[in-house]
């Protein structure tokens, strides 16, 4: 099984268009040393010909161009996208959606309530409806379930607190299906990855998932609770957008830090987040501790 990581950075990518913190400055100027990132998307294949698209960024077709795996260009009109996966309403996991109305019918996979969010807050598959079509499967919490064409691959959806986009009906009544975690997993060979790019706590059901992975592709949106506030780009709380920072005694770090045989990759990282600086003191912290950063193009093989 191929995971292929095709955007890793959180909403607005990196740099951002409109921001000029130290990290967006830097990488435009060169000054610091880090990779620009589109917006947080994955594809996951097990013949590296057919592909599920997990989650559809604002940048999808950037990243479609220059990722020649995801067009086999078996006839005039192709593509190895089999179907689309979605975690939450998130706009910057589900613009993208728009981008593919020029092909066959979508087979979105979402549960029931962000598949209400998206037929009326952000009505996107209702749009859709009237370009390409839109056949819509619902994803059960706990049940596993498999793509047609995508063999061997099963995946699972576990419930995570995180919180709804601003412009769904129930963003202060949370349903526990508004945001899921994926356990994706190669049957014939039984290894799995657990991607879960929003994740506000880990319980003892997210514990758990976490330590039977074999690799962990995980929220590292923040370095610090308090970062948006801290650097002047924002006036919330990581845990107030849905986020486990990094650091301090309950960050993200202090569980991986418990977890030495699993990879551990981070992904949907802000453009804030000093991890994005190769050469930062943060960095060295991670690469002492056994933790990447995901980057655009990375490809992660289960085998």
């Amino acid at each position: 099984m191929k995971v292929l990581v095709l955007g890793s950075a959180a909403g607005g990518g990196f740099p951002q268009w409109n921001c000029n913190c130290r990290n967006c400055r830097g990488v435009r100027d060169g000054s610091i040393k880090a990779k620009q990132r589109t917006q947080s998307s994955i594809a996951v294949s097990a013949d590296s010909q057919n592909w599920v698209l997990i989650n559809a960024s604002p940048d999808l077709l950037a990243q479609l161009k220059v990722l020649p795996q995801l067009q086999p260009g078996r006839k005039l009109r192709d593509t190895g996208l089999k179907a689309v996966v979605l975690v939450d309403s998130q706009l910057d996991h589900t613009c993208g959606l728009a981008m593919l109305r020029e092909g066959e019918p979508l087979n979105v996979y979402c549960t029931s309530s962000v598949h209400t969010d998206l037929m009326t807050g952000n009505p996107l598959l209702r749009i859709l409806e009237n370009y390409c079509g839109v056949e819509w499967l619902e994803v059960k919490l706990h049940q596993g379930f498999q793509i047609p064409g995508i063999d061997d691959v099963e995946l699972m959806a576990l419930p995570v607190t995180s919180k709804a986009p601003p412009y769904s009906s129930h963003r202060n009544a949370p349903s526990e299906d508004d945001n899921i975690a994926l356990r994706i997993t190669d049957r014939s060979i039984r290894r799995g990855l657990l991607y879960a790019p929003g994740l506000a706590t880990v319980d003892n059901r997210v514990w758990d998932e976490m330590s039977q992975a074999d690799c962990l592709l995980i929220d590292g949106t923040f370095w610090r609770d308090d970062e948006m506030i801290r650097s002047g780009a924002g006036r919330k709380l990581a845990r107030e957008m849905g986020h486990l920072a990094l650091s301090g005694d309950n960050g993200m770090l202090s569980y991986l830090r418990q977890l030495p045989d699993v990879r551990k990759i981070l992904i949907h990282v802000n453009n804030t987040n000093p991890i994005l600086d190769e050469d930062s003191r943060e960095r060295r912290e991670l690469e002492q501790i056994g933790v990447e950063v995901a980057h655009d193009g990375m490809e992660i093989v289960l085998d």
